[in-house]
């Protein structure tokens, strides 16, 4: 893998980058001189985002979009190679929720709706990002996990198999493509303050179950700034032996 000193220069893709961790992470590659494609379905956190990095110094490019669609993956990936010919570090780290559910109460339009963009729309933007990082001679992906792919007591059964999915795309990643100079860890977050709500119905059997799990064993909340120092550090020259690695960032709730 080429070697630099830090992000300068380099060209970062941060998807979820309208708010939360996504948003903290962005600033945090621009304000170390790297460009960010900042890629969201919603428009106006994404321009605020893009508000917030400019304000820091930094620059970036929005891509507004739904990134199952295969569509939208190619015009983000295009925009990335429009600027510097390349794309250095891809963090996928858009994701949503399900609603606590157990597997029998998970609805086909739940279960596809998780799977989809926590799981598909990772797998088409880091198949589309591959050969350019592998032509440049190495990159850096760090996916967003969850304790929920760590455990079957931090969600439901929707949230829970998809993070399981994506704990096992970044260790087949980092199996498949050390050897072309591609490092792919993930962050496993506990409960971090962000905007994201989860909808549960209090007479649900899913809830129920895990809601007591998680209020006995989590320790205090986390800030976005603190997950984003995490997916920083592992797409920096600092992490260059780690691979196939899923860091737990909650506080000790993984060692409990």
């Amino acid at each position: 893998m080429t070697r630099t000193t830090g992000p300068a220069g380099r060209t970062v893709i941060v998807t979820g980058a309208g708010g939360g961790i996504g948003r903290a992470t962005a600033l945090k590659f621009a304000q170390q001189g790297a460009h960010v494609i900042l890629a969201d379905l919603d428009e106006a956190g994404a321009a605020q985002t893009l508000k917030e990095v400019e304000s820091a110094g930094g620059s970036g490019t929005t891509v507004i979009g739904d990134l199952s669609d295969q569509q939208v993956v190619d015009r983000l990936v295009e925009r990335a190679l429009d600027h510097s010919g390349t794309v250095n570090v891809l963090i996928n780290n858009a994701g949503i929720m399900d609603r606590m559910s157990a597997l029998g109460e998970t609805d086909d339009a739940e279960w596809e709706r998780v799977m989809r963009v926590n799981v598909t729309a990772p797998f088409l933007l880091t198949r589309a990002v591959l050969p350019h990082m592998i032509n440049a001679g190495g990159g850096a992906i760090v996916f967003t996990a969850s304790e929920a792919g760590l455990r079957g007591s931090a969600a439901g059964a929707a949230y829970t198999a998809s993070k399981h999915a994506v704990v096992g795309l970044v260790k087949n990643l980092a199996v498949m493509y050390r050897g072309q100079g591609i490092r792919a860890n993930a962050v496993a977050p506990g409960p971090t303050e962000t905007k994201i709500h989860v909808q549960t119905s209090p007479d649900a059997h899913g809830p129920t179950v895990v809601g007591p799990l998680i209020r006995g064993n989590i320790g205090r909340r986390g800030s976005a700034d603190e997950q984003a120092d995490a997916i920083v550090y592992l797409a920096s020259d600092n992490a260059s032996f780690i691979n196939g690695a899923v860091v737990p960032v909650d506080d000790g709730w993984a060692a409990v």
